[in-house]
């Protein structure tokens, strides 16, 4: 019994100085001890010196060395999201899930105690764009090696057992009856489904009732036998291993996995040129509504400017202008916000509001010309600085921890920025001009085109844009 317990043991103890690493980190270093070192100190980002090659059968790999702590993260991403479910909606989703219940010979218990014992953590998960699966380790050579091994194996051999395919195609299906009660999901739905039209985007990746029942562990297996190929994976590392290890890792994952070819580009999704309006009736006190159009995808070369002006239109929380503007002033929301969210093929605009039945009219018309001033004329310097101290002040995050690290390793392999993306992305922060945003939103923003979909008991009015409101605030 003693010899079991000691690597667990010695396992729960790294990862406790791992909770507790970051808060010590960032004593480290020199502290302003005055109110001038303050004003004059920034935050400083992170270098990353990272490390990309390819393995022997085609596996973009990206490391970066982390020797702190004995520690690995892996995230393998794979262009396998619900963009790929073609006809069979839900496949994505469902063959991620099926991942850890069953490899090669063993059965899901054997795959949860495996890890657990070796006080390794896994975990998959399924997006619109990617699938990734994802191990952390202590690279402790009592640990690293089976735990690399269980990982490779539950990879590369998934067994997707029929009892468990069933469980959880029965548990999704489960899912879309819960989201037939509840109004979000049900306008999230229907707002992709205007904005990407006939793009792969536009279906949930939860799939239908109808699509779910017809798949087949056949099915199954042939999706993860096309899309999770060596040649269309991404291998992301970050931890305590030399390069010459970390290579030695990667050809070992990349061979345990299929040989195949890497996904064909998805089409670029196209912007509406006229505005579509949709309701759909539900019984609430309260209307939930979300504008939206398809604008930019990951990498297009007005992603900063566009980034931090959303910050300041609706992004930033109670310092955005429409917190401001329709919650704090008018009272007519309990939450408002907006964002964009580039991906492979698209990255479309979205604001979204909640608000009492009642007020759903003004609330919307409000919205929509803040939406318009913004885009028209853009941000006050102060606005911006505002927003780009706030930017800046935060990014270091993005790098300050290992999974964190690992995440942007695997975005910048998967969408093939360059490997210093994250500093470009900074230093374009520090630069970005109020007419640089201005005109961003101006070619990529319009708000006349702009799809409005709303839930509950009456769709509100639409206004024209000679009837947009004054700037009386209204009472709570």
């Amino acid at each position: 019994m003693k010899n079991i317990r000691q690597p667990i043991v010695r396992a729960l103890c790294v990862s406790a100085a791992l909770l507790s690493f970051s808060g010590c980190a960032s004593l480290s270093g020199s502290f302003p001890t005055s109110l001038k070192a303050v004003e004059q100190s920034q935050p400083v980002q992170r270098q990353l010196n990272i490390e990309k090659w390819q393995t022997a059968n085609g596996a973009r790999v990206l490391f970066v060395p982390s020797p702190t702590l004995p520690m690995l993260d892996m995230r393998l991403v794979f262009d396998a999201g619900s963009a790929r479910d073609g006809d069979s909606e839900g496949i994505a989703k469902l063959t991620s899930a099926l991942f850890a219940e069953g490899a090669a010979d063993k059965s899901v218990d054997d795959i949860a105690r495996g890890f657990e014992d070796l006080g390794a953590q896994f975990n998959s998960a399924s997006y619109r764009d990617m699938a990734v699966l994802e191990l952390r380790t202590l690279t402790d050579p009592e640990f690293f090696s089976k735990a690399t091994d269980l990982f490779s194996v539950v990879a590369g051999q998934p067994s997707f057992p029929q009892a468990s395919l069933q469980r959880i195609r029965q548990q999704m299906l489960i899912g879309l009856k819960r989201e037939k009660q509840v109004p979000g999901p049900q306008v999230s739905r229907a707002l992709n489904e205007i904005v990407f039209g006939d793009h792969p985007y536009a279906h949930d990746s939860s799939g239908t009732e109808s699509s779910l029942l017809a798949l087949s562990r056949t099915d199954v297996q042939a999706y993860y036998k096309t899309f999770y190929a060596a040649q269309n994976a991404v291998i992301a590392m970050t931890g305590d291993l030399t390069l010459d290890e970390a290579k030695a890792l990667a050809e070992k994952i990349s061979a345990a996995l299929p040989n195949g070819e890497r996904a064909p580009a998805l089409p670029r999704a196209t912007a509406a040129t006229t505005q579509n309006v949709k309701h759909l009736p539900f019984e609430s006190s309260q209307t939930i509504l979300l504008l939206g159009e398809q604008s930019i995808w990951r990498g297009h070369p007005d992603w900063v400017p566009l980034y931090v002006g959303n910050q300041i239109l609706g992004g930033g929380g109670f310092a955005s202008i429409l917190t401001e503007e329709v919650r704090e002033k008018r009272g007519f929301v309990y939450g408002i916000g907006s964002g964009i969210s580039p991906m492979a093929a698209a990255g479309p605009f979205m604001v979204q509001l909640q608000t009492a039945n009642e007020n759903a009219d003004e609330a919307l018309a409000v919205t929509l010309k803040l939406v318009s001033d913004f885009v028209k004329n853009g941000p006050t310097s102060e606005q911006l600085e505002s927003a780009r101290e706030s930017i800046i002040g935060s990014f270091a995050l993005t790098a300050a921890e290992n999974d964190e690290i690992v995440g942007q390793l695997g975005a910048i392999g998967f969408y093939d920025l360059p490997l210093d993306y994250l500093t470009k992305f900074e230093n374009e922060v520090r630069t970005v001009t109020v007419e640089q945003v201005r005109e961003a939103f101006q070619r990529n923003i319009h708000p006349e085109n702009l799809a409005i979909v709303s839930i509950g008991p009456k769709a509100p009015k639409i206004p024209a844009d000679e009837n947009a409101p004054d700037d009386k605030a209204a009472q709570p």
